[in-house]
């Protein structure tokens, strides 16, 4: 059995619906459909996709307009859960994880360490938590997880290396780390794996004409247990995906 799964940040789900957000996801043709910075409540987010077809769960920051992911999927998971456990962590709407039959698919929108690097201790933190919650996850079932993680790995990922390095938040060495530590706890870059030399983005600012001149960053991810990644078949970057200033991207299991 093949599944399709795509990991959208869309940068508000109410104003990319009115950007023919209901056609792109038929044209994606995905199984689940991951939402990063939905921007909008709980009840905001269902009236929005409520007649698109799919069984949907979200996770709303406690502050209104803010962050938030959402899950899309035409199969029912087995079960669903917000949030990692931790109440510093979980008043964002940052975190879900859907159970299915042979793994969990954990879906995040990683803290931005913000201008001047205000967050970047807490982001830190941050990072060190998921991972745990991530290694719990896997005890059980291999674990996929996608999202919008914020930081460019290598200097491949982003267009401008030199000048961002420990200048832009993103591309600092201690947010670098922290997502080295998924990869020396076993998780595998769906995308670099599969496309070692590839330079593809997935966010580009709306300033410059970035995205025309392609002046951008790779900071969404699928990130899988190493059990798993035989299964993936597919990894991808839909560049020509357009109503948000990120792209979706994708795997494709064959399970």
């Amino acid at each position: 059995m093949s599944v399709n799964i795509v990991s959208w940040n869309v940068n508000g789900i109410r104003a990319i619906a009115k950007k023919g957000f209901e056609q792109q996801l038929e044209q994606l043709g995905a199984d689940i459909i991951c939402l990063q910075e939905t921007k909008a409540q709980d009840d905001q987010v269902a009236e929005v996709i409520k007649d698109y077809g799919y069984h949907f769960y979200s996770n709303s920051a406690v502050k209104k307009g803010y962050s938030g992911t959402a899950i899309l999927t035409k199969k029912a998971p087995i079960s669903v859960t917000n949030d990692i456990g931790i109440e510093v962590h979980d008043q964002e709407g940052r975190v879900i994880a859907a159970e299915f039959d042979n793994f969990y698919l954990v879906t995040t929108y990683v803290p931005n360490s913000s201008s001047e690097m205000k967050r970047l201790p807490y982001r830190q933190t941050w990072d060190v938590d998921l991972l745990k919650h991530l290694k719990e996850l896997e005890k059980t079932k291999p674990v996929v997880l996608c999202g919008d993680l914020n930081v460019a790995h290598q200097p491949m990922d982003l267009a401008n290396p030199k000048p961002n390095y420990n200048k832009t938040s993103g591309y600092t060495q201690e947010e670098i780390d922290g997502f080295s530590r998924y990869l020396e706890n076993g998780f595998i870059d769906t995308f670099r794996e599969q496309h070692p030399d590839e330079v593809a983005y997935s966010w580009w600012s709306y300033r410059f004409q970035a995205r025309a001149r392609n002046i951008g960053w790779r900071l969404d991810y699928f990130l899988v247990s190493q059990s798993i990644m035989d299964n993936v078949k597919k990894s991808f970057i839909l560049k020509d995906y357009e109503g948000s200033d990120h792209c979706p991207v994708g795997v494709v299991l064959d399970l």
